[in-house]
């Protein structure tokens, strides 16, 4: 829901910022056709994300950072105008970042599209970022390529179960879901310059400890 100077953050990340990390990985221009063909294809694509602890050890401790959300913010300044004049106007902007936050994520959906996009990462054409160009990856992204949810969670989580963590699933229907977000990417730069989403419907589960 970020809108002109203020960019906000949920508690997890969203459909839309994987597939740009994705789309980038391709070395895909924003509002190509290759583009918009890509991002049909990904609609039916779907998307479990799982909000793992950041855990440290304190002394002969193990303590679970809290999530925090930041906000900073930039001074954004256009020097020069359309018509070539000097201008002096500046902007406040102002970002929410997540502090001690770390997710993993299962992209599900036709064999040869996921292979697509899990080479692209693997050896990607630009650099990948999670929305902003302050949060480049301190890891590889890409994890692996497995024929099944439970064996990919198994390489992600180990012998942890899905339900003792945070996750939010993306569903088939309205019936399933508890919340609908406005995520699903359909063009990152349309002509007019603004980016087009739909809706997607998906499910929380909080985690059981």
């Amino acid at each position: 829901d970020s809108q002109y100077n203020r960019s906000n953050t949920g508690l997890l990340p969203t459909k839309s910022g994987l597939l740009g990390m994705c789309l980038a990985a391709l070395g895909i221009p924003r509002g190509s056709d290759e583009e918009r063909t890509l991002l049909e294809k990904c609609v039916d694509v779907r998307l479990l994300m799982v909000a793992v602890p950041r855990i440290i050890l304190y002394g002969e401790k193990s303590i679970e950072l809290p999530v925090r959300r930041i906000t900073d913010y930039l001074t954004v300044m256009d020097t020069v105008s359309a018509d070539g004049k000097l201008k002096k106007d500046a902007v406040l902007t102002y970002r929410q970042y997540l502090c001690d936050a770390s997710f993993v994520s299962v992209l599900a959906g036709e064999a040869t599209l996921i292979k697509v996009l899990s080479d692209s990462l693997e050896n990607p054409v630009w650099g990948i970022l999670l929305v902003r160009k302050a949060c480049i990856p301190t890891a590889p992204v890409f994890v692996g390529l497995f024929p099944t949810e439970a064996e990919a969670l198994a390489a992600l989580l180990g012998d942890q179960p899905l339900s003792v963590f945070t996750h939010q699933r993306e569903v088939d229907s309205f019936a399933e879901g508890t919340d609908s977000l406005p995520d699903q990417p359909l063009c990152f730069a349309a002509p007019n310059g603004i980016r087009r989403f739909a809706p997607r419907r998906v499910r929380l589960e909080e985690a059981k400890r």
